[in-house]
């Protein structure tokens, strides 16, 4: 059939009106290609809206005035040259609807991320791609109650009339930055992961402090510990594994000192369960996660004055994990960071007061094997009762998919987390979580009057509202006090209690009390002029409770510790110096043991090398060293090959401390666990020495012809700065130096993550800081990254805490004023 010039010429329209139409909606329209995520192309590169508009001049500024609904005054926000802004407000309302719009305005993504994350919503987001990674994460985090623990926490801030009229105006600051978006105005991720901001809730605030908490308080080994004693029996885990080890330096050395009438109770047998745990996926907590803090008398200072120092370590992520500001209303006037998403300074200082945060470690996790009556799971077995459970239907919305409906069990420990349809091996996997994050608690008060707080009296009544994640509270004051509160809600424990898994059908496996807080271990002006934290055992033996955590530091506390002692006329640029610290302690403690069990006649030619390097080695983990890259090399080859029976059991098991793999080096050589599993030799300390030398040798100079390049510690290292959604082109290497057994705790993902030194004098505060990031959540904004260099190099900047918005006036960047807006 022939068609016609008019017919023909029809066709032709209706072709390329449909195909202007499949253009447009390929181009208007996001795809899932390999699991990556490809914008709608049309909207994305758009010129006037698009991702173009991202993209910052190197003196960018802010609107100077801006109105906003619900303010009673102005507020005026100055923001200086790093682009911190120092919020200054008449009262309390206006300070943090302030606060929750400035912070929105640099954070807005990084903070609903976050949340998503939490709450197990990344699935709605990014959808699932071709293996099941993001919804077993959804599952995850809503199996462990994230939005359960967040809701319990907003029941009890809502009965305390101050923090909940707190969130309120901070979420109505957060919603009306969002509500006065257009789409060329998102956050680039937004547009390049085609979504929306939603509605900021006080939720999403109570969330993220959850997610810290999740962070800091959630690791534990209780299934690790219990495949562990079924495997090894009692004697060799309390060899292998110790409450407490013999290099400890307590936070707190008091012998004899705790005057106090403990809680006791008598102890019981722990009911176990009675099989070793077959969950798959098991993580064991990451001994890379730390932090410092100290407290400096003037006593040792030069200047007379207390000095207080935090670095807290955590992932190092782009956008940073923490935001400086500085806010000043009636009543207050105070700096430091915070945390995006939450309300009120988290870190820092005023004009009376600095304190500083290092985790505590205490074992807060308790995991309880759960018997059901049927396979309804709708009864479970307590004290002989058949009890009912709770059923928590929740909905995970995939992107482009359907909705996965997953039924969560609640009992009275609190979710099951593991069973049959999820991590666990068959229908006997039952295991419920027990978590102090769950219970209600106001944390934001106690950061409320921690902003406020004089003296230290005002300190202490601040952490009385504290209770998770338990943490290491240092403190300092203009008046010439320092101290620190090791402040948690504990569990009363009965010896062994918390280690392993616990029989869910009894009772009396529960928390039956907590340590009263004034009962905490807490300590105020020490004879030795100092107080610090390094995630150390926290107190001396003669403490009443039983204490027991995933594990404890044991070298930076002790470098810390010795060098204060040490040191007299103390001054902030020593402070600096101690905090950027790249001696490698266990190393120092390791490598003269590792070398004394070579014999260098026997060498190869790479292996002589290596060998005169290390020998020449100070132990210092600076950048350009190549003995730091040989004894990381060589101590995670002696590590794998000592304990290759926790590395290739089919049970999930936790590797002993460093610590106590090298005191088992040195006094038990002939220790069964020397032998290694997959050769027919019976290997004792020295053969895996010699062992993992050759192997560690080999892995070094492969990866030195691999790159064409010497192997300095700084590039082997390669810290990385990553991107929070894993976005390689917003992610940043950077040459840094230190390691995890260094006062300068720096891994590849993981460090300091804010450093701040602060100086108290009677005539006034000073305060030097910096963090590996910058200040704008915006890849396309010169202060994403401003700060790294001088992170990196162990520089600071001085912080200006201001007493009113006129002040060095000539430092300042840019100005915005809050205005009411017409009701």
């Amino acid at each position: 059939m022939k068609f016609s010039k008019p017919e023909n010429a029809m066709l032709k329209a209706i072709i390329s009106f449909l195909s202007t139409i499949l253009i447009i909606y390929i181009l208007n329209t996001s795809w899932l290609v390999n699991g990556k995520r490809i914008p709608p192309l049309g909207k994305f590169l758009d010129p006037m809206h698009g991702f173009w508009q991202n993209a910052e001049p190197e003196n960018f500024t802010g609107q100077k005035e801006l109105n906003l609904k619900g303010l009673h005054d102005a507020v005026t926000i100055v923001y200086d040259s790093l682009l911190i802004p120092h919020i200054f407000a008449n009262n309390d309302d206006d300070l943090y609807l302030a606060q929750g719009y400035i912070t929105a305005t640099h954070r807005l993504w990084q903070m609903e991320f976050q949340t998503h994350a939490s709450a197990g919503r990344l699935a709605s987001i990014l959808g699932v791609g071709p293996d099941s990674a993001i919804l077993n994460y959804d599952r995850s985090q809503r199996r462990l109650g994230l939005v359960f623990a967040a809701q319990n926490a907003l029941d009890s801030i809502a009965s305390d009339p101050t923090s909940k009229r707190i969130l309120e105006k901070y979420t109505d600051g957060v919603n009306q930055y969002i509500q006065s978006l257009s789409y060329e105005d998102l956050p680039l991720e937004y547009k390049l992961m085609d979504y929306k901001p939603e509605e900021w809730t006080q939720l999403k605030c109570g969330l993220l402090l959850k997610s810290m908490n999740q962070t800091l308080n959630m690791g534990d080994k209780d299934m690790q510990m219990t495949n562990a004693l079924h495997l090894f029996g009692k004697e060799m885990v309390d060899i292998l594994y110790p409450d407490r080890e013999s290099n400890s330096d307590p936070i707190v050395d008091n012998p004899g000192g705790w005057k106090f009438d403990p809680i006791k109770f008598d102890s019981i047998p722990l009911a176990l369960p009675d099989e070793a745990i077959s969950i798959s996926g098991l993580e064991t907590p990451d001994p890379t996660i730390g932090s410092n803090n100290w407290a400096v008398s003037g006593s040792k200072t030069k200047s007379g004055s207390p000095i207080l120092c935090n670095d807290p370590h955590l992932n190092t992520t782009l956008p940073s994990i923490w935001f400086a500001a500085q806010l000043n209303a009636p009543g207050v006037n105070t700096m430091g960071v915070t945390l995006p998403g939450v309300p009120l300074v988290i870190i820092g200082f005023n004009d009376s007061i600095a304190w500083g945060i290092t985790n505590a470690q205490r074992d807060v996790v308790d995991w309880y094997k759960i018997t059901y009556q049927d396979k309804s799971r709708s009864k479970y077995l307590l004290d002989d009762k058949w009890k009912d459970t709770q059923k928590q239907v929740e909905e995970i919305h995939v992107r482009d998919g359907a909705i996965f409906y997953d039924t969560v069990i609640y009992t009275t420990w609190g979710p099951v987390t593991y069973d049959e349809t999820f991590r666990g091996q068959n229908e006997n996997s039952n295991y419920a979580f027990r978590w102090i994050s769950h219970d209600p608690s106001n944390e934001f008060m106690a950061f409320y009057q921690l902003n406020r707080a004089k003296n230290h009296s005002d300190y202490m009544k601040a952490l009385d509202h504290f209770a998770a994640p338990a943490q290491n509270i240092a403190f300092a004051s203009v008046s010439g006090d320092i101290a620190i509160r090791i402040q948690g809600k504990y569990p009363v424990r009965r010896k062994d209690e918390g280690k392993y898994v616990l029989d869910g059908s009894k009772s009396a496996n529960g928390w039956q009390a907590f340590i009263p807080f004034d009962q905490n271990v807490m300590s105020k002006n020490p004879e030795r002029g100092f107080v610090s934290s390094a995630n150390q055992y926290p107190v001396d033996e003669t403490y009443p409770y039983y204490v027991t955590a995933t594990s404890y530091e044991a070298y930076r506390n002790r470098r810390i510790n010795q060098v204060l002692r040490d040191a007299s006329n103390i001054t902030v640029k020593d402070m600096m110096k101690l905090q950027n610290d790249n001696l490698n302690l266990k190393a120092k403690e390791a490598l003269p043991v590792f070398l004394s069990a070579l014999d260098s006649t026997s060498f190869k030619l790479k292996e002589n090398e290596a060998y005169q390097i290390l020998k020449s080695w100070d132990y210092v983990n600076n950048v350009d060293s190549e003995g730091a890259t040989y004894f990381e090399a060589w101590w995670n080859t002696v590590m794998s090959l000592t304990w290759d029976e926790m590395n290739n059991s089919t049970t999930s098991l936790s590797r002993p401390t460093s610590f106590n793999t090298v005191k088992f080096i040195q006094e038990k050589p002939d220790f069964s666990f020397f032998d290694i599993q997959q050769t027919p030799e019976k290997e004792t300390a020295k053969e895996i020495i010699i062992k993992s030398f050759q192997l560690a040798v080999q892995d070094v100079q492969k990866w030195k012809e691999d790159k064409h390049e010497p192997a300095r510690w700084g590039d082997y290292k390669d810290t990385f700065i990553q991107h929070l959604a894993r976005l390689e082109p917003f992610s940043v290497h950077v040459e840094h130096g230190g390691n995890n057994s260094c006062v300068n705790a720096s891994t590849r993902t993981h460090g300091p993550s804010w450093r701040m030194i602060v100086s108290l004098h009677k005539s006034g505060v000073n305060a030097m800081a910096t963090y590996p990031g910058g200040q704008s959540g915006n890849p396309g904004s010169a202060h994403y990254t401003d700060l790294l260099q001088a992170w990196s190099h162990g520089e600071y900047y001085k912080l200006h805490f201001l007493k009113n918005p006129k002040q060095d006036a000539t430092k300042m960047f840019f100005s915005t004023q809050l205005k009411p807006a017409a009701q």
